[in-house]
């Protein structure tokens, strides 16, 4: 048999396509590679945001660092969440597409540039720039959807209502006085989460189940690597100094566990059914903003516990604690509430939430980060011990 015979015809890329929504049941439905391209250039602004984090930190001003991070990751969160939803309901394959995501690119690479403006001086101009360009370019797209698929045209046109006025308060915004950017702030975010509720009204996006949750897996993988990035920082710092060789690469075996740890702990059962309904996932969407805001943050703390073990931060002991744990608790409670809470697993919520407990004491003794990384290789041990055990009492149910 011929390999034309044997394999599916590919389909040639065209320069325009009608935008229309992608069957939710749709089989093989892969991530693409322009989808990775987008999360690899949205790491430079996830990059920079755990950086300035650190750096505000090390300095000792805490207040301002983790006043700025939320704000910044935010922006970066929010962006990528649209795209990524957008994509998984729609996603024609063509030029034009391509193009308009380059465009979002762009847009992101401005705000990694204009992260160190923000954490530095308070400054969000080109942080909103940036934004205001991906947000926009997503304005030709569901204007696309609006000629092309008629069920859902209202939405698109209350989708590029809705972002183009957004978009013009966060342009206002940067005009306001200082003591109304905070308010301004917090008012717009909360109607840009409100967004596609108003918009869905009419008729519902409706995403495919399994991309979804694997966009949003994979990206979680991504941020993990920003603190795989500090776990090879004390490495070099240990061979490099050589004073405090031991400490330093036991810090950098614990920021390994406990990122294999947040790891496992993610990926350890399917979710994707909890999107077959397009209101629970899109509010499991939202869960993820503290998955990936607390995953960058621990790059920075095992950075700080780096500084602080060589003399160069200006934290003390048990802030310096607390950069470390801190994030690592607001993961666990995270995970709790988005994987393991909606399948009513009641024996893991008291391992989960003693162990979130335990890793808050950790800045409290002399070796936090060794310790938080315990604690999570027992509730990783504790989890695979009922995993196994639900699996051994399907297979019996079944046989009999």
């Amino acid at each position: 048999m011929s390999d034309t015979a044997s394999h599916p015809r590919i389909p040639s890329r065209a320069w325009y396509r009608p935008m229309v929504a992608r069957p939710t049941d749709e089989p093989y439905r892969r991530v693409t590679s322009l989808e990775l391209l987008f999360d690899l250039c949205f790491v430079a602004a996830v990059r920079q945001a755990a950086d300035r984090l650190h750096h505000n930190l090390g300095e000792a001003d805490v207040g301002h660092g983790i006043g700025v991070y939320p704000a910044v990751f935010f922006a970066i969160w929010w962006a990528w969440m649209n795209f990524t939803t957008f994509a998984s309901a729609y996603d024609p394959e063509d030029d034009v597409y391509r193009l308009t995501t380059l465009v979002e690119i762009l847009g992101a690479l401005v705000i990694a540039g204009g992260v160190p403006r923000a954490f530095d001086h308070g400054d969000f101009s080109v942080i909103t720039y940036g934004y205001v360009i991906m947000r926009l370019a997503m304005v030709g797209q569901w204007l696309r959807v609006a000629r092309s698929d008629p069920p859902r045209r209202v939405t698109a046109l209350r989708y590029v209502v809705g972002v183009v006025a957004l978009q013009a308060a966060w342009i206002a915004r940067l005009a306001l006085p200082d003591g109304w950017l905070l308010p301004g702030f917090l008012a717009i975010a909360l109607a840009e989460l409100l967004l596609p509720f108003w918009a869905r009204r009419p008729a519902p996006i409706i995403w495919h189940p399994r991309h979804i949750t694997e966009r949003y897996g994979l990206f979680t993988i991504i941020v993990l690597g920003e603190s795989v990035l500090a776990a090879s920082l004390a490495v070099q710092t240990a061979f490099d100094r050589g004073t405090e060789a031991s400490a330093l690469l036991s810090i950098a075996g614990a920021g390994v566990v406990i990122v294999f740890a947040m790891w496992w702990l993610y990926f350890d059962r399917p979710v994707h059914h909890l999107a077959a309904s397009p209101r629970v996932a899109l509010l499991w969407g939202y869960g993820q903003y503290l998955i990936f805001a607390s995953a960058a943050a621990l790059g920075a703390g095992l950075a700080i516990d780096v500084d602080y073990q060589t003399g160069t931060a200006h934290l003390g002991r048990v802030a310096a604690g607390y950069a470390v744990a801190a994030p690592v608790a607001i993961y666990l409670i995270a995970v709790w509430t988005l994987h393991i809470r909606p399948f009513g697993q009641l024996k893991m919520t008291v391992p989960f939430w003693a162990t979130t407990a335990l890793v808050l004491l950790t800045p409290l003794t002399p070796a936090p980060s060794r310790l938080a990384a315990l604690l999570l290789a027992a509730l990783v041990a504790t989890t695979v011990i009922a995993t196994r055990r639900r699996q051994g009492a399907a297979r019996t149910a079944t046989d009999g």
